[in-house]
């Protein structure tokens, strides 16, 4: 039968051809306007509406058409085409199994019905597999199978920016919730996951103007409230620490940068600088063991963040790890050649290497570092006496050894000036056991062992 208005379908399959979308919507509506009762032109205007991503008007014609035509079999398939692209499938499930009622053996209805009840189980299997925690096994059923048949789910692509947040890819769940915004630029879930995934890359201004837009559509979104607060005490808790460091008030800080890490230990990108500037406040009290291991923490997220290599090291010097903190400060310097701070750090490691190796004077004598002269003195004649050969006959060899050590001792110590370069770890090598004025002496087979001491033995004491 010859309908009105014919060439306006011609016309609009022209433009379709073309690219030219819009010209083709009008020639298909004025030929709807002369045949409302024909069912080909209302499947025309959806497939452009389709072509252009408005699926409800697409919807709202295949509706109308296949009323006014109940038996026309496109409509039909091609409103199950588009409820499965969108992922209604128990819609688009009917439409198919209506047309295999009109035309039973339709090939290409029986193929498309498989299709859509492939990725209906694989979406049931994402959604399992993402609430059993394998975000990874969620994700390759949603891109192999759903997202393939289904590109336009919002659904899937929620569930996949929500797999893509588990796995850490912050990037990909913003750009998989921007996706479902892009055609409804008020989907909750999409702002609310769009906003976490920014949140997670320390963008928070960003992830806040997310979180917001979605709270004044609906005040009373549960998740969305809820990062949206968590957002606000963390960004208001660690500018509070940061005060309190900035303060001198390194304690409280200290307290306050244990809260705010608390809050949530996944936020790695902003946790390692909490990390850091907490390493550097316990570095200021002294607390030298805690500060090497909030700085390990800071590296363990970013191991090329140099500052905290640099304040490990100082760390690492107040527990007199010298070697370790040689191999940290190394590093630094290799890698900012400018850096003065690092580079005296290391001069003062490799000091500490080299007097660690050395023999430990107050160590022999059993004094302190800041003993006085009179507690040098006194330590060794104590010493000198419970070690002289003389009064150790059965273990002679021993005490000579003894003897031996804690002499060499008290002529560093002993000395104002050699103390003062050993304090300083100067090498007194060449200085060590020179010759003295009158000492004293103890044979052992015939051999003599003589220790020079101005004045003779401190004390004034000798031994007979």
């Amino acid at each position: 039968m010859h309908m009105l208005g014919a060439s306006d379908l011609q016309t609009g399959d022209l433009h379709v051809s073309k690219g030219e979308l819009t010209a083709a919507l009008k020639h298909y509506t004025s030929f709807i306007d002369t045949n409302p009762a024909a069912a080909i032109g209302y499947s025309k205007r959806a497939a452009v509406y389709i072509q252009q991503k408005r699926f409800k008007e697409a919807l709202l014609d295949l509706e109308k058409g296949l009323d006014a035509e109940p038996k026309y079999i496109q409509g039909y398939l091609q409103r199950a085409s588009l409820l499965r692209q969108i992922c209604r499938y128990g819609d688009g499930e009917k439409d198919y199994q209506r047309v295999l009622e009109l035309k039973p053996g339709h090939s290409a209805a029986e193929k498309e019905l498989s299709q859509l009840q492939q990725a209906k189980s694989s979406l049931d299997l994402a959604i399992n597999s993402l609430e059993s925690g394998d975000a990874a096994k969620a994700q390759e059923y949603l891109d192999k199978v759903v997202l393939v048949l289904s590109p336009d789910c919002s659904k899937a692509r929620l569930l996949k920016s929500r797999a893509l947040l588990k796995t850490k890819d912050y990037s990909g769940a913003i750009a998989e919730a921007g996706r479902v915004l892009k055609s409804d630029e008020n989907d909750l879930e999409a702002l609310l996951l769009r906003g976490k995934g920014y949140y997670y890359l320390a963008d928070h201004d960003v992830a806040i103007r997310h979180y917001q837009k979605g709270l004044r559509l609906d005040p009373e979104h549960t998740e969305l409230k809820k990062e949206y607060f968590k957002l606000k005490n963390l960004l208001k808790k660690s500018r509070n620490a940061e005060d309190l460091a900035e303060q001198g008030k390194l304690r409280m800080a200290v307290e306050e940068f244990k809260v705010v890490l608390a809050i949530d230990p996944d936020h790695l990108a902003f946790n390692v600088n909490l990390h850091l500037s907490l390493c550097k406040v316990l570095v200021k009290l002294g607390r030298a063991k805690d500060a090497v291991s909030s700085c390990s923490s800071a590296l363990e997220i970013n191991e090329e963040l140099v500052e905290a290599l640099m304040k490990r090291g100082e760390a690492k010097i107040l527990l007199e790890e010298w070697e370790s903190a040689v191999e940290d400060l190394k590093v630094v310097v290799n890698k900012d050649h400018q850096n003065r701070e690092a580079r005296e750090l290391l001069m003062k490691a490799e000091k500490g290497v080299k007097m660690s190796k050395r023999k430990d004077w107050y160590k022999v004598l059993g004094i302190s570092k800041t003993a006085s002269a009179a507690d040098i003195k006194r330590a060794y004649k104590k010493l000198a006496l419970q070690w002289h050969p003389d009064k150790n006959v059965e273990n002679k060899e021993e005490a000579e050894g003894k003897f031996r050590e804690v002499a060499e001792a008290y002529e560093v110590l002993g000395d104002e000036d050699k103390r003062a370069k050993y304090d300083r770890g100067e090498d007194l090598d060449e200085q060590m056991m020179g010759p003295g004025g009158p000492g004293f002496g103890f044979n052992q087979g015939g051999q003599t062992f003589t220790f020079h001491f101005e004045g003779g033995f401190p004390g004034g004491f000798g031994f007979h």
